[in-house]
């Protein structure tokens, strides 16, 4: 009995295989680790660390914590492609068309402005198309394709209308009078023939521009919607943004004024900066494709107002825009103070 009372006694002073390595306990010991740890756990995380700590809500729904922390760098080549083709296929084609000799494209053929018209809806939703690609955030994909599809049958709506239009100054028509008031067509026999021209000055002015503008600043919204960040180093624009900036916001005042779309521009304007403002509560941040973005149509926005200031006594224009909402076109003041000199 006295051997086996022996064996129990030096089985338990013998160290059990689980505890083995373990660290003894202290008293007062988790106490002192958790102090210990503690200033650890309240360090100030890292940019990319407390991203993927971020969960926020989009307009199409939740956004993954992958999402938020993805922050796509400028798009130096996109930007200046799509700045560069705006400038020639847009605003170019009326210009290509009264430089270019008469002779080489006779009225009843196409203009070489219509071939730039061709072109600008082949290119334009393509390189809309790489901008959604690019984004950081995970845009709905249907809404895309069907603004895409909405936008190019508006341009090719405006592509026939603008073309005849354009033709018609050849012809004296004059683009600061309405279809009724202008010469060519205020006599035309029989008078169902101005309701034909006014149904085509529609599919130009109204319904073309509202099929390829509503969905071209939804799309640029929706990329906009992703354009938020958390870190600070990525909220600056580089050097070559800012070089852009100006003729991007020179262009969209040429898009608001000569299409007549002041009012959904202003519209997504303002639903931009409200959206600035609540991602800011988050302390959620534009990135640099954020700020060029936002930064262009503010641009854009004193250049207009700048515009109607100065013609805001012009008697002719005033006639043909009697609406609440004055903006004339560049194309009508061009033929009523510059065309009519020469």
């Amino acid at each position: 009995m006295a051997a086996v009372a022996g064996q129990e006694r030096r089985a338990r002073g013998r160290p059990r295989p689980e505890t083995l390595g373990a660290i003894p306990r202290r008293e007062g010991g988790g106490a002192g680790l958790s102090r210990a740890f503690k200033p650890l756990a309240q360090s100030p995380l890292s940019c990319e660390t407390s991203l993927r700590k971020l969960k926020f809500k989009g307009k199409h729904g939740s956004v993954s914590a992958d999402e938020a922390a993805r922050t796509a760098p400028f798009h130096l080549d996109l930007w200046f492609y799509f700045t560069l083709q705006n400038w020639v296929l847009d605003f170019g084609r009326p210009i290509a068309m009264l430089v270019f000799p008469l002779e080489w494209f006779p009225l009843n053929k196409p203009s070489v402005g219509d071939y730039f018209h061709m072109a600008y809806n082949v290119i334009t939703p393509f390189l809309l198309l790489k901008l959604i690609e690019r984004s950081p955030r995970t845009l709905p994909r249907s809404i895309t394709y069907v603004s895409i599809i909405i936008f190019i049958m508006g341009a090719s709506i405006h592509l026939v209308g603008d073309s005849v239009n354009h033709r018609l100054l050849f012809s004296g028509y004059q683009h600061h009078l309405s279809v009724r008031e202008n010469p060519i067509i205020k006599n035309l026999k029989p008078e169902t023939l101005i309701d034909s021209f006014e149904l085509l000055y529609y599919y130009d002015e109204y319904l073309g521009h509202c099929m390829w503008y509503i969905p071209f600043f939804l799309i640029l919204f929706m990329y906009f919607s992703g354009c938020f960040t958390a870190c600070k180093a990525e909220r600056w624009m580089p050097g070559p943004a800012l070089l852009l900036v100006a003729p991007s916001g020179l262009y969209y005042w040429y898009l608001v004024t000569e299409g007549q779309i002041f009012i959904l521009f202003i519209f997504t304007f303002f639903a931009m900066l409200a959206l600035v403002l609540h991602q800011k509560r988050k302390r959620l941040f534009l990135d640099s494709n954020g700020l060029f973005l936002f930064s262009s149509f503010t641009l854009t926005l004193l250049l207009v107002a700048l515009w109607v200031a100065w013609l805001w006594n012009d008697p002719v224009l005033r006639r043909k825009y009697p609406g609440v909402i004055y903006v004339p076109e560049p194309w009508a003041f061009y033929t009523l103070h510059v065309s009519s000199r020469h």
